[in-house]
């Protein structure tokens, strides 16, 4: 991609989750339109990104992995605890906490004409941000921490999860065999007669 590529790219994956939850929510504008900060931090990407030619060493993939661990925790704190700001009940936080985090990069694919990355065979992502907004609400609802402790205990959960996640290769399953003719296929199975 030339730079109007990468700017609209970086734009888009790094604001385009907040800005579906916010027009989701009704916001009006949506913060990321408003507050001074969003763009030019999310531009700030976007040059690094377009001027740093990044080799991918290991070490290059532990520090990535830890910062983007980091940063889909911390969204989806920020969507959970929107939504339930607004007075809307536990389930909605967890969608739209799940949305803040990965909404921008599901939109960049589609954009891309790619099926998501979410939507693939591949290590713990949307699950951690699901778990990470679960954490986040059953703090402030049930345990009744409003303050950072609770954002903190989320974050740091979220972290730990998609850190073990990649370190032992956990994914989701896929391909389940549960299809009518696949599960008559092994019933009707002889079984072999044991020694």
């Amino acid at each position: 991609m030339d730079l109007f590529g990468f700017v609209a790219m970086g734009l888009v994956s790094g604001l385009g989750g907040g800005i579906i939850r916010d027009v989701l929510l009704e916001h009006g504008t949506p913060a990321a339109l408003v507050d001074p900060a969003y763009i030019p931090t999310a531009l700030a990407g976007v040059a690094i990104a377009f001027l740093v030619h990044i080799t991918h060493t290991k070490a290059w993939d532990r520090v990535f992995i830890l910062v983007d661990a980091a940063a889909i925790s911390l969204w989806a704190t920020a969507g959970a605890l929107k939504t339930l700001e607004d007075g809307l009940e536990w389930l909605p936080a967890v969608l739209l906490g799940t949305i803040t985090a990965i909404g921008g990069g599901v939109s960049r694919d589609l954009m891309l004409q790619r099926v998501p990355a979410v939507f693939k065979d591949g290590q713990l992502y949307a699950t951690v941000a699901i778990f990470v907004a679960a954490i986040q609400v059953i703090c402030v609802e049930l345990l009744s921490v409003r303050n950072l402790t609770g954002t903190a205990v989320a974050i740091v959960a979220g972290v730990v999860l998609r850190l073990t996640a990649y370190w032992r290769g956990w994914r989701l399953p896929t391909g389940l065999d549960w299809e009518p003719s696949k599960i008559l296929q092994r019933a009707s199975k002889p079984k072999e007669p044991e020694p």
